[in-house]
């Protein structure tokens, strides 16, 4: 038999049905990368994998000084494989279980403030058309009244919004599909856009949103509009960062704000209300007499 017929990376990969193709790929990368490291030790098949040689391969994923963000998810695509095995009856025992990986508090999502918020909102470069204008204050009225991830946002096809509901058919990790709210001012830009859509749109198009081509607008699109009306460097992201946390700050609840970000755990969501705690102690820290 093989070494790849031993390790069935392919038949792993199958089996991730429900994970996005970002998160498909990285697993594969990651395992494969992990086949490679153990083979140098004279390890051949994923049935002589002990727990010592994931501790070690941690151990040196954390020499190379490799972020434990990235070691946490190698570690992750992992777990996923020999629980697959395990699963199948391909190994008896799951070598990754009881192994921690170097504990990271993570960095806290990046609030926008009301200057930088503002500027996306109403920024308006002079030397573009109006049309892009139009669909640049679309596109950023979606990310931040709608929390969508930039993906999701390029997915949107015409037909995605119900204006009249306010609501908006998003497609998102894992080809999970939600219905999240859309603002009255994020429908207003939307129609407007629409009404001038057609000088950029061709024929067969179903795309939403539009690059100066006519085709599909990109997450590569998005980063340059952003970086046209940011007044400091930011990131696409941080529209989506900024919605949680001001629902959050606005007592929404945090089963109500998971749902709305699709975050299929709410240990992801629960991230937003340390922002929340830390706006709070900035506030009390510049208000507050006594403090």
């Amino acid at each position: 038999m093989s070494r790849a017929d031993q390790w069935n990376l392919d038949g792993f990969v199958v089996s991730l049905t429900a994970a996005s193709p970002n998160t498909v790929s990285a697993y594969q990368r990651d395992v494969r990368l992990f086949v490679e490291w153990v083979d140098r030790h004279g390890v051949q098949a994923p049935t002589q994998v002990t727990k010592q040689h994931i501790r070690s391969y941690v151990a040196f994923l954390t020499t190379s000084k490799l972020a434990r963000r990235s070691i946490s998810r190698k570690k992750a695509a992992l777990a996923r494989y020999f629980g697959w095995l395990s699963r199948n009856r391909k190994v008896k025992v799951d070598p990754t279980v009881g192994v921690k990986t170097p504990s990271d508090k993570g960095r806290l999502p990046k609030v926008l403030t009301a200057e930088q918020l503002r500027a996306l909102l109403e920024h308006h470069p002079q030397e573009h058309p109006r049309w892009r204008h139009l669909r640049d204050d679309a596109v950023v009225e979606m990310l931040y009244g709608s929390g969508l991830r930039v993906s999701e946002l390029c997915s949107l096809d015409v037909d995605s919004i119900d204006a009249r509901r306010g609501i908006v058919r998003v497609m998102g990790k894992g080809s999970k599909e939600r219905q999240v709210p859309v603002s009255k001012p994020a429908v207003d830009a939307v129609r407007d856009w629409v009404k001038l859509r057609h000088e950029v749109s061709v024929d067969d198009e179903l795309a939403l949103f539009l690059n100066h081509r006519g085709k599909r607008i990109t997450a590569r699109d998005v980063r340059r509009l952003i970086d046209d009306r940011a007044v400091s460097p930011t990131h696409p992201h941080a529209l989506r960062h900024t919605f949680a946390t001001h629902l959050l700050d606005n007592g929404a609840d945090l089963r109500a704000v998971q749902e709305l970000l699709g975050h299929a755990d709410v240990a992801t969501t629960q991230r937003y209300t340390h922002v929340s705690k830390e706006r709070l102690k900035t506030a009390y820290g510049a208000s507050h007499p006594r403090a």
